[in-house]
């Protein structure tokens, strides 16, 4: 008997839970692409000394991976389309597996930053497929329980990942971070060939004629680059470099937008389509997922460091400490998706936010000589605010649209969302470097000091300020409420 392939066929085969293997099915892929991401920071000093790396050339198998990733979501739309979920997923998966298997085999760094970029492509590809599962194949009143069961999948990903890799470091080398990913990645293929369908989304047959953006890809990349590096340059001091750079950033974005309107007139497919933006909910959407990637991704980078070199604890200390905010997260996210059937999302993305926004402000006013049980409780009290923005800015921003969009903006709003959580890491590097100097002080002396508290603090504000800000666009976010 043949295996049922297009989506009425499994639909049929499979009956009413189909819907819930298809999304656990591109979970594991899903967290398989974000650990693979997150994990390989802790192996950067090993795989440095290995091939006798500088910090700027190491750096690169982070953004490396940062850079492709972002890039290739805008093209999971027209992959749908002309290839179908299937193929997209699988495909992706396999590309995955495969840089983790070269990066992990290679010899010289050169193969090892090729291997990080096909991880990266395919982990874009592959991010915004769950969005639009979950848009597409669920019924209204199921979507926040389908978006609080796949957010805490991706959660425990970058919340277990650099532990295991850790381990992983110290008893079997680098090359073990790479492999890691293999297993959940077979693990992926064998479900997306047992239960993705063929189709394209909509349960529609693909289009083999549908043609890619090329150039809108090109200018999107290059944007990207340039903005990513021009932050990066900007951090080192190199204030000439990093001014061309961010021009030829603000360039791109321009030419680009011209490109994607004179595509719509000639009647072809844009790789974003701008209409999107013309919908309040997803452009407000748009802006809050910008803001909130900056300030999440940020306060990953900064928290750790304060607590190392602010506060003077030791880095298992440091891991240890931030776990049960980890799990405040996923259980937070288990309540907040069941809650977005039947409150507005506004109202639950901005409670997020605000909690966010509390959490920054008051681990600014910390002392030196606070306890070690109210940093751990503000941390926590962050992680609940995320855990109820998390299921619910998708939904917010996505269900105003119509069907024939859904694909297009869950590829735009990972993208926003990724783009922020990048720069967000950079401007908060050069805003903690900016305050370290104006308060005479350096992470370079060993020992802490009241003055390098105060640039801390000063940079929490900011996040602060970021988040309150993205209240005014998460309230634009009205729907109506879902109810069971």
């Amino acid at each position: 008997m043949t295996r049922p392939a297009t989506l009425s066929e499994l639909q049929a085969h499979y009956g009413s839970r189909y819907r819930w293997l298809l999304l656990m099915s591109v979970m594991i892929g899903t967290m398989a692409s974000i650990m693979s991401s997150t994990i390989v920071n802790v192996a950067i000093p090993d795989m440095s000394r290995a091939f006798t790396l500088g910090q700027e050339r190491a750096q690169w198998v982070s953004s490396g991976f940062m850079v492709a990733m972002i890039a290739s979501m805008l093209t999971t739309p027209w992959l749908l389309s002309r290839y179908g979920y299937r193929r997209t997923y699988v495909g992706a998966m396999l590309l995955l597996m495969a840089g983790g298997l070269v990066g992990g085999l290679a010899n010289f760094y050169e193969l090892v930053l090729a291997a990080r970029v096909a991880e990266g492509l395919a982990a874009g590809v592959v991010q915004p497929i769950p969005a639009i599962i979950i848009m597409r194949a669920f019924a209204p009143h199921e979507q926040g329980r389908a978006s609080s069961l796949f957010g805490m999948g991706v959660v425990l990903a970058p919340a277990l990942g650099p532990s295991v890799g850790g381990v992983l470091v110290d008893v079997f080398g680098w090359r073990s971070i790479f492999f890691m990913v293999v297993p959940l990645c077979l693990a992926s293929v064998a479900l997306g060939r047992r239960y993705v369908p063929v189709s394209a989304p909509g349960g529609v047959a693909t289009n083999p004629d549908s043609t890619l953006d090329w150039r809108g890809l090109l200018l999107a990349a290059i944007g990207t680059l340039c903005l990513l590096n021009g932050l990066v340059e900007l951090h080192s001091g190199e204030v000439s470099a990093a001014w061309m750079l961010l021009g030829a950033a603000a360039t791109a974005l321009l030419v680009f937008v011209i490109w994607q309107k004179k595509m719509v007139q000639r009647g072809a497919e844009p790789l974003m389509n701008l209409a999107l933006f013309s919908h309040r909910p997803f452009a407000m959407g748009s802006l809050v997922s910008f803001i909130y990637g900056a300030a999440l991704f940020g306060s990953t980078y900064l928290l750790p460091v304060y607590m190392q070199l602010g506060l003077g604890l030791s880095a298992s200390l440091v891991g240890t400490a931030l776990l049960p905010s980890g799990l405040a997260l996923v259980a937070t996210i288990a309540v907040a998706g069941r809650l977005s059937n039947r409150v507005g999302s506004h109202v639950l993305i901005t409670l997020g936010l605000a909690l966010l926004s509390l959490s920054f402000a008051l681990t600014g006013l910390m002392t030196l000589g606070a306890s070690l049980w109210w940093l751990l409780a503000l941390v926590t009290l962050g992680r609940i605010g995320l855990g109820f923005v998390l299921p619910s800015l998708n939904l917010g921003a996505l269900r105003p649209l119509g069907p024939e969009l859904i694909s297009q903006g869950a590829s735009a709003i990972n993208f926003v969302r990724m783009l922020g959580g990048a720069i967000g890491v950079s401007v908060c590097a050069i805003v903690l470097e900016w305050r370290l100097a104006a308060h005479g002080d350096s992470l370079a002396q060993s020992s802490t000091s009241a003055a390098r508290l105060t640039a801390f603090h000063e940079s929490f504000f900011m996040l602060a300020g970021l988040c309150a800000l993205s209240m005014l666009a998460a309230w634009q976010l009205r729907d109506a409420p879902r109810r069971v």
